[in-house]
């Protein structure tokens, strides 16, 4: 008998201790999603002041509606055209740098337009400084985040942070309005600068421009290398421009976003409050109807975005254009009463969904045809949305000076969005064909 084996006494093994679960940490890449939706929000402020400033500074000044509309428009068209060179200078010196001169820039041309006493500083106030500050916030800025942060859920992102901008509206266009209403354009104007300059300390303190910059791996995604920062800015966005429009989708995507910005900050944003003051509305009730467009503006953009990740973008977008065309032509009928009716309000939350839903397909058609050099091509595009409302807010008040109502300019816009619709539907799948040089 072996005494080793007859000695050995079965030991109870030691009770397991459960190891304690790990607390998730929320990914760095929504606190940098969050501070873009403050960003935009602040930057956007301004954007609820032009609706609301037509007839106070027409009275002021003795200001033509088409003479401010000009400055309306240049605002516009410097915030397109500025999207796609502010993309490729984020690449150059990051985004914090840039997104923190452009809300100063805001800040400068909104306070400087309290001591403005002739037609060419409105110009340089609202329509340089103003523009070129919001236009490097543009819808480039969103794309930029979104693609460096974001593998997963990008269509969802997209449509939350371009709800940024309507949010901004619901927040600030009740307020301005009512400042308008009791104490006149300045102080508006000034409430608005100061917006757009509290949100500086944000953007330097928690936005950063990589993943990689706090060792992170885009959300949804693997870890990747900041690239080393691209120099010739103004070259490369210009390049890219040169081989995007060597392609049939950029031109179909491009004409389709300029209805698109012809149709609402064009035509909706900045005539909307005049056209229902013509109709005896007061401002402050057609102000807040603009403000409910924006609350159901970010239920739409994110159900949209949502819609993106799961559906053909062309058919969505074929959609939208035509329920917006169709809705606008029976707009001037619904303008004929001066208080507000049911199916008033059936429109406003209509096309509220509809605003800005547009953005996360394109964006997504952007980057399906344009791979990396895609927030680029889609800064190109958004500057052709920002051209057609640009035409349309001076168009728009050229027309109501000439023929005493908007209606042509309604029925006129409902056209253009079934135009607009026939476009998407013919872009076709794939890449494009002419490879972009990054």
């Amino acid at each position: 008998m072996n005494p080793t084996t007859e000695s050995a006494v079965p030991v109870a093994p030691l009770p397991t201790v459960p190891e304690a679960p790990r607390r998730r940490r929320v990914h760095r890449a929504w606190i940098v999603a969050a501070v873009t939706f403050v960003t935009i929000i602040g930057g956007a402020a301004f954007n609820s002041l032009p609706g609301l400033l037509l007839d106070p500074l027409r009275d002021d000044f003795g200001w033509s509606r088409g003479q401010i509309g000009l400055a309306v428009s240049l605002d516009m068209a410097l915030y397109g055209l500025t999207a796609p060179f502010a993309a490729a200078l984020m690449d150059r010196f990051g985004i914090r740098r840039v997104v923190a001169v452009a809300l100063t820039m805001v800040a400068a041309g909104a306070l400087a337009s309290v001591w403005m006493t002739a037609a060419w500083q409105l110009m340089l106030y609202w329509g340089l400084l103003v523009g070129l500050g919001t236009g490097s916030m543009a819808l480039a800025f969103s794309a930029t985040v979104t693609n460096r942060w974001f593998v997963a859920r990008r269509g969802l992102v997209t449509g939350i942070l371009t709800a940024a901008g309507a949010s901004g509206q619901l927040v600030f266009l009740p307020l301005c309005a009512w400042i308008v209403d009791r104490h006149g354009w300045r102080p508006a104007s000034v409430t608005v600068a100061l917006a757009a300059l509290v949100v500086v300390p944000f953007v330097w303190l928690l936005m950063r421009d990589h993943p990689a910059d706090v060792g992170l791996a885009p959300y949804g995604g693997d870890y990747v290398e900041k690239p080393a920062p691209t120099r010739g800015a103004a070259r490369r966005t210009l390049r890219v421009l040169f081989e995007a429009a060597r392609t049939g989708p950029f031109w179909l995507l491009a004409g389709s976003f300029a209805i698109c910005g012809a149709s609402t900050n064009g035509l909706i944003r900045t005539h909307f409050v005049p056209s229902a003051h013509d109709h005896h509305m007061q401002i402050t009730t057609a102000a807040s109807l603009l403000a409910v467009i924006g609350i159901f503006d970010i239920i739409g953009t994110v159900f949209s975005g949502w819609l993106t990740d799961r559906f053909d973008a062309r058919r969505l977008l074929a959609v939208y254009y035509a329920l917006r065309g169709v809705s606008l032509l029976f707009l001037p009928l619904l303008m004929q009463q001066p208080t507000v009716q049911p199916p008033m309000v059936f429109f406003i939350v209509f096309y509220g969904l509809d605003w800005v839903a547009t953005v996360p397909p394109t964006l997504a058609l952007c980057r399906e045809q344009y791979g990396e050099d895609s927030a680029i091509v889609f800064g190109w595009v958004l500057a052709s949305h920002q051209v057609g409302a640009a035409l349309v807010a001076f168009l728009g008040g050229v027309a109501r000076d000439y023929f005493g109502t908007y209606d042509v300019v309604w029925y006129a816009a409902g056209a253009l969005c079934a135009v607009a619709a026939l476009m998407v539907l013919v872009i076709r799948r794939g890449a494009a064909e002419v490879r972009l040089v990054a």
